[in-house]
């Protein structure tokens, strides 16, 4: 499990080292940086599949997603006697991200900074992985390390404790994660990298008319929901066959009470249906409402019969009715019994039904709310001295 998230210089997050559980809520006012957190996390995920300089290039290079203020903020700013203005630099330019786990599990660090200005390239923007860490335990440390990328050149630690460098060098974009995970000399990164790729994000499903979870699609089992919703009515029909149908059933009836979900087959294509009472038919996807069917849609993804590690929801309460509130926080903390589970979220309501039954489901919530100070996104209440341990690596 991920006890530790630390981010350095993704837009508002200049500096936020974030303790995590088995439950986690992210909350805040509008602005307060919970996209930001939520973003950092997918960029770390894209890291492991090699993709962390596309990602910076979607949301517009790395300077456009580098924190935009100084480099620090004096006492004199904080108490209005001088306006907000830049400083020489006296570190380089990076863009940081990390986790880290407990005593037996492993951390990871990515430091990603401006390329050098005598290269010769068109696609100057694209930043350079200057430093990538793997560690054993909570805190990086030498004696901890057991795969270190230092610019081009990348060493793995053997068995016996001693460092075997690789002979030929990383290309300045490419994560050690995807090139050097090999399970007979580097099985710890081999793992971590497959642990990291199996996280799951879902963010704001379509539900609109041409939504692809209102369509009909060939049927096949479907133990992960897709990150469009397009398989819907096949991973359903996969909790009902293999997963916790019970569980299921439970969701529909707390949500719809009296209604039932089924799943026709029309030559191989699943259609979704949920027959109400009162109504003389069943309702296909197509006429549901958006709350209905992002609610069937977050059903699927927090049902899955293959949970993963990590799973992390944005803001699910969208367009959802206040009723539909309280079974989707019983969903939440069902789904902490398996993974670990962070939910980005400005609904109090919400957030006050996971925290209530978290309790019988989860042993710990922890309740991350966010506010912003000078531009700069903290965490409220946590102190300098309230951070977990946390060390990036030198360049």
């Amino acid at each position: 499990m991920m006890t530790t998230l630390a981010v350095e210089n993704y837009r508002s997050l200049r500096h936020l080292v974030v303790p995590l559980g088995p439950l986690n809520v992210v909350t805040g006012a509008n602005g307060s940086g919970k996209s930001s957190l939520y973003r950092a996390l997918r960029l770390l995920a894209d890291a492991a599949r090699n993709g962390a300089v596309a990602a910076l290039a979607r949301e517009g290079g790395l300077t456009s997603t580098l924190w935009a203020g100084p480099e620090k903020i004096g006492r004199a700013v904080r108490e209005g006697l001088h306006p907000v203005q830049g400083t020489a630099r006296s570190e380089p330019v990076n863009l940081r991200l990390g986790f880290a786990g407990g005593r037996d599990d492993f951390g990871y660090a990515i430091d990603l900074g401006l390329p050098p200005l005598a290269a010769q390239t068109m696609f100057g923007s694209d930043p350079d992985i200057k430093r990538e860490s793997v560690w054993s335990g909570p805190v990086l440390r030498p004696a901890s390390l057991l795969a270190d990328r230092h610019k081009g050149a990348v060493r793995i630690r053997d068995t016996d404790g001693t460092w075997s460098h690789q002979t030929h060098s990383i290309r300045p974009y490419d994560s050690m994660l995807s090139e050097f995970a090999d399970p007979r000399h580097a099985p710890e990164v081999l793992r971590l990298r497959e642990r990291i790729r199996s996280w799951r994000f879902y963010d704001h499903f379509r539900t609109d008319a041409a939504a692809p979870a209102r369509g009909s699609h060939v049927g096949t089992r479907t133990p992960v929901l897709s990150h469009d919703g397009a398989d819907l009515a096949a991973a359903l029909q996969t909790i009902r066959e293999i997963g916790d149908s019970g569980a299921l059933a439970a969701a529909i009836d707390l949500a719809f009470p009296g209604s039932q979900l089924t799943v026709a087959d029309h030559a191989g294509r699943l259609d979704l249906q949920l027959r109400q009472p009162g109504l003389l038919r069943p309702l296909g996807a197509a006429e549901l409402s958006d709350g209905t069917l992002r609610y069937l849609l977050l059903v699927a993804a927090l049902l899955t019969p293959r949970p993963p590690e990590l799973l992390v929801l944005n803001e699910p309460e969208t367009s959802l009715h206040p009723d539909l509130l309280a079974p989707l926080a019983q969903l939440i903390a069902m789904a902490a019994d398996h993974s670990q589970i962070i939910v980005v979220s400005h609904s109090r309501p919400l957030i006050t039904a996971v925290e209530r039954l978290a309790v019988d489901h989860a042993p710990e919530v922890r309740t991350i709310e966010l506010t912003k100070d000078f531009g700069q996104t903290h965490i409220v209440g946590q102190g300098p001295l309230d951070e977990p341990p946390w060390h990036w690596p030198k360049r």
